[in-house]
């Protein structure tokens, strides 16, 4: 069946995670930063993985933005920084209001044009992605944003990705599911959908059952995936 729906991960694929360190380290209050926000940021973005796998697994669902914050004061104290009060407030702060990545608007608008529906299906709080499509500027782009918390368990669980066909109505099939993180593309292959990997570190494909279908280094070819 051909593609009808295009359902996009946000944190790392849609929106740049990165940013909030990066911008920190630019602002003269936080010298610290300047030669370890890269370390900290992938820190950061890893325990916020890790915490919600064995959320999952251990049934201890939560708030994102609780974890987000569990694996900021990890990373925080990695890298010898966890005595900046400020600092961990700003950072904080900065990933309410996290950019895009830049071709992301043109991409959603060619997919719109194409008459596909767009949405995003994330480990992300309804608030805390309320924030962030905002601050993108992407809000008319999507026909809507759905959060694990209407089924209480992250990513991969299959109840998430139910999701999709609950809301429009579509075959698995018809579903090109877009995500930057190995795990999930995969898992999203398992599941039934077509799925990309957004491969920006040119990372090695992950050891699972499943396999992306399609690998790319950002998201400029998804319509072009999508049948458009």
């Amino acid at each position: 069946m051909p593609i009808t729906t295009c359902v996009f991960d946000a944190y790392g694929t849609l929106f740049d995670v990165a940013a909030a360190a990066r911008q920190a380290a630019s602002e003269p209050d936080f010298p610290d930063l300047a030669g370890t926000w890269p370390l900290l940021a992938e820190h950061w973005r890893q325990k916020q993985l890790q915490y919600t796998w064995l959320r999952a697994v251990t049934h201890a669902h939560g708030d994102f933005w609780d974890v987000t914050q569990e694996g900021l004061d990890w990373a925080l104290e990695k890298t010898g920084l966890d005595g900046d009060a400020a600092l961990r407030e700003r950072l904080l702060a900065l990933y309410w209001e996290l950019q895009s990545y830049a071709e992301v608007p043109d991409m959603l608008r060619r997919l719109k044009a194409g008459g596909m529906a767009t949405a995003i299906l994330s480990n992300g709080s309804p608030d805390m992605l309320g924030g962030a499509v905002s601050s993108a500027g992407i809000q008319d782009l999507l026909e809507d944003t759905l959060s694990v918390e209407s089924v209480g368990v992250f990513k991969p669980d299959a109840r998430v990705y139910d999701l999709v066909s609950k809301r429009f109505g579509c075959a698995k099939s018809e579903v090109l599911f877009v995500s930057s993180n190995g795990w999930d593309a995969a898992c999203a292959t398992g599941y039934g959908f077509t799925s990309a990997w957004v491969n920006r570190a040119g990372d090695p494909v992950d050891r699972l059952p499943w396999r992306p279908a399609h690998i790319l280094p950002d998201l400029t070819g998804i319509p072009e995936l999508a049948g458009l």
